[in-house]
């Protein structure tokens, strides 16, 4: 496991805030079905033995991106940001970095699949894997999957939510 310290300052901004604050005002704030404003989410940034990254290309959003999605009844995030990245990767030996959340994002949604705009309220965590050789894309999810280097995986994922986990990825390696 990796110390606490390391990552600890994703609890900063305003992030956690709203997190609390949908946490404390909204019915349903873990069912996928609550639009208004948004509901919680979970993701992994998967990480191999080398400090490569996982991506895949998002069949729907059409964007590089790390794999995660909706909890199921009972999850919590740390589990349904495991199942997620199994799912969408092929690889069945994730184990956290540590036993902490590497980050939390609110973002947009577009609307699409029947439901409206919305807002995921996404947990992260970093995820490593001793078996980058056997990744598989699920086809459902993903047009591609590959590993880049942290160089290659920032330039594809530009946005600030994106490069705030890259760069505590570096401090891993």
């Amino acid at each position: 496991m990796v110390p606490l310290e390391l990552i600890i300052d994703a609890y900063e901004g305003p992030y956690r805030e709203a997190f609390l604050h949908l946490l404390r005002t909204t019915p349903a704030p873990y069912s996928r079905m609550q639009f208004v404003p948004g509901h919680i989410t979970a993701s992994c940034f998967i990480i191999d033995r080398a400090g490569r990254l996982l991506l895949h290309h998002h069949r729907r959003l059409n964007r590089w991106l790390q794999m995660g999605g909706h909890l199921e009844p009972g999850e919590d995030p740390a589990e349904a940001a495991l199942r997620e990245g199994a799912e969408e990767s092929g690889l069945h030996d994730l184990s956290l970095v540590a036993d902490a959340i590497a980050d939390l994002d609110v973002h947009r949604i577009p609307e699409g699949r029947g439901e409206p705009e919305h807002r995921h309220y996404d947990v992260r965590y970093i995820a490593l894997t001793q078996s980058a050789d056997s990744i598989a894309a699920d086809a459902r999810e993903s047009n591609a999957l590959m590993w880049f280097d942290l160089d290659r995986a920032a330039a594809l994922m530009r946005g600030e939510e994106s490069l705030r986990v890259i760069q505590k990825i570096r401090r891993l390696f």
